[in-house]
């Protein structure tokens, strides 16, 4: 190691640890009046806030919770929730933010695998928590969460109900310094096959990934997104890595936020309309459920910033959305990087050039955000030159990327493979630092010896106007290896068949932006596209359908 030269500290200098509680103390510094909006139930402000954190730690302690306790939470986007991302890992306590999505069998395994200890279980998730409960291996006790409810319910050592316990707490809670590296969150990412895996955050990475967030999103000046004045309401859940990291930074700077619950696209618009959010993020699925939802019909929805993550944002989406007053921005991370690497940015060469051309690098995964390290390598692990064209899997460096998955040494050496961690995305990087995710290694098309981009040809497939939403994945082919073959969710009154989905490709084709063979030569035409339990297309699941169809002559198949 470089030797360097350091200057021994004063004796009584403070090593200053980073903490999550720092970022609470700033929101009400700003702003104590500002409110946090639960649905059309609550609403209180910051000065409130930290003082029912406080509570919060109490309770917890009260209940037994030491420091390096895992605590999980069973709960829909509320205020609780964000209480319990300050409380939960500022008493040491570590935050298992459970995905209530997953199956009953796959949330029992994550909660034993975790070493969950202690359980907020919201009210509506009682009959699941009593199906697993015999099983749990390490809980101890229980608390409910209701909206107003009974006050009770059959938990096992069911401490009480989390409103009631709050009243009776006190509003000070001395929050003690402690290592910074120690882990403060953990939540479980699925995969196409195994178990889902465990990926863990520390004090220091959140605080880290807290502020390179704020000055993406704040200080870009091409895409200035959240400032002191916006208001913000998540519409990625709050299990999903940490609703993206923003309640931290919005609680940072002391922005209004509104928590919409169980996601309801109607409830959704009318809080937006009501709250007058300006500043959300989503993926696409959540984004087009809002915009067909009753209460959104004949809405302008000037003034409304999303930043669409997950999936790719495809130009159809992008321009629905801007003619509707959404201004769309594209990001970029995984559930292991906690999550953002990168954001859509104009510099400003393409802000002087055309509209066209700033909008494909507003939709593309953009530049890496502040200190994040991003390379491309081939499948023997050398380096790719960032010239735009070369195509290779997306590594990284950071300071809040998931050091492994927990209690998975060999999975971990894997992801961590040459001291850099593998996203298993193909991409390229431009000259200008621009990454653009080209597929997941796993779902590249590989047709003829040639490569083909599943999220290509979505994109281009999208812009039909009678295609509401469309899947392509690759399909065995005894001459070709694999074809492409797109899943397609028409738009009522629309008629589509694999005739007009290749005329409407053949321009492209003459465009040169995909070649002739991308063309599918089959699609099945379905009214809902399977997703994952984040909103994310579920392609193992399209592959099992479609091969099932295809042996079935199934009539939702349509040939060239």
């Amino acid at each position: 190691m470089l030797q360097t030269r350091i200057i021994p500290p004063a004796q009584n200098a403070h090593a200053y640890p980073l903490l999550i509680k720092s970022l609470l103390l700033s929101g009400s510094r700003y702003e104590k009046t500002r409110e946090i909006v639960y649905r059309d139930k609550l609403r209180y402000s910051y000065a409130t806030f930290n003082e029912r954190v406080a509570r919060l730690a109490n309770v917890l302690g009260a209940a037994g919770v030491k420091a390096g306790d895992t605590v999980a939470v069973m709960d829909w986007d509320s205020h609780r929730y964000l209480e319990c991302m300050f409380a939960i890992p500022m008493i040491g306590a570590v935050l298992h933010t459970i995905n209530i999505r997953l199956s009953a069998e796959q949330i029992l395994y994550t909660m034993n695998h975790a070493e969950d200890r202690f359980v907020l279980v919201n009210a509506e998730f009682v009959p699941l928590y009593q199906g697993i409960a015999a099983q749990l291996t390490t809980v101890q006790r229980t608390l409910l969460l209701t909206d107003g409810e009974a006050q009770d319910a059959d938990l096992p050592e069911l401490v009480g109900e989390y409103e009631s316990l709050l009243a009776q707490a006190s509003p000070h809670y001395d929050f003690p310094d402690f290592d910074e590296n120690s882990v403060a969150t953990t939540f479980y990412t699925t995969g196409t096959t195994g178990n889902p895996k465990g990926v863990y955050f520390s004090h220091r990475q959140l605080v880290l990934h807290t502020l390179a967030l704020a000055s993406t999103i704040g200080a870009l000046d091409s895409i200035r997104l959240m400032g002191t004045d916006d208001v913000y309401m998540p519409i990625t859940p709050m299990f999903h890595v940490h609703a993206w990291g923003v309640p931290y930074v919005a609680t940072m700077l002391g922005v209004k936020q509104v928590y919409p619950g169980r996601y309801d696209p109607e409830l959704l618009v009318e809080l937006w309309k009501r709250e007058k959010v300006t500043f959300s993020h989503c993926v696409p699925t959540i984004l087009q459920m809002v915009l067909n939802a009753r209460a959104a019909k004949g809405v302008d929805f000037a003034g409304w910033k999303i930043i669409i993550g997950g999936s790719a944002l495809t130009r159809a989406l992008y321009d629905t959305a801007k003619s509707r007053g959404i201004q769309l921005t594209a990001a970029y991370g995984m559930s292991e990087t906690c999550p953002l690497i990168s954001c859509a940015h104009l510099n400003e060469e393409l802000r002087a050039g055309n509209e066209d051309e700033r909008i494909t690098y507003r939709i593309k995964a953009g530049v890496p955000v502040p200190l994040i390290e991003a390379a491309l390598v081939d499948g023997d692990g050398r380096f790719l030159p960032a010239d735009g064209e070369s195509q290779g899997e997306l590594v990284l460096r950071a300071p809040w990327l998931t050091q492994g998955y927990f209690n998975e040494p060999e999975k971990s050496e894997e992801l961590w493979e040459g001291g850099w961690m593998h996203t298993g995305d193909v991409a390229t990087v431009d000259g200008m630092g621009v990454i653009d995710i080209r597929d997941r290694i796993k779902d590249v098309i590989k047709t003829g010896g040639e490569w083909i981009s599943s999220l290509t040809l979505e994109d281009l497939i999208s812009r039909d106007p009678a295609v509401r939403e469309v899947a392509v994945v690759g399909v065995p082919d005894p001459q070709w290896g694999e074809r492409p073959f797109a899943l397609i969710v028409v738009h009522e009154g629309h008629v589509l068949d694999a005739r007009t989905v290749k005329d409407h490709l053949k321009p492209f084709v003459e465009q040169g932006h995909i070649n002739k063979w991308a063309i599918p030569s089959q699609i099945g035409l379905v009214t809902d596209i399977p997703k994952t339990s984040v909103g994310k297309l579920d392609k193992k699941r399209i592959r099992l359908d479609i091969a099932t169809w295809q042996a079935a002559g199934s009539e939702f198949l349509s040939t060239l």
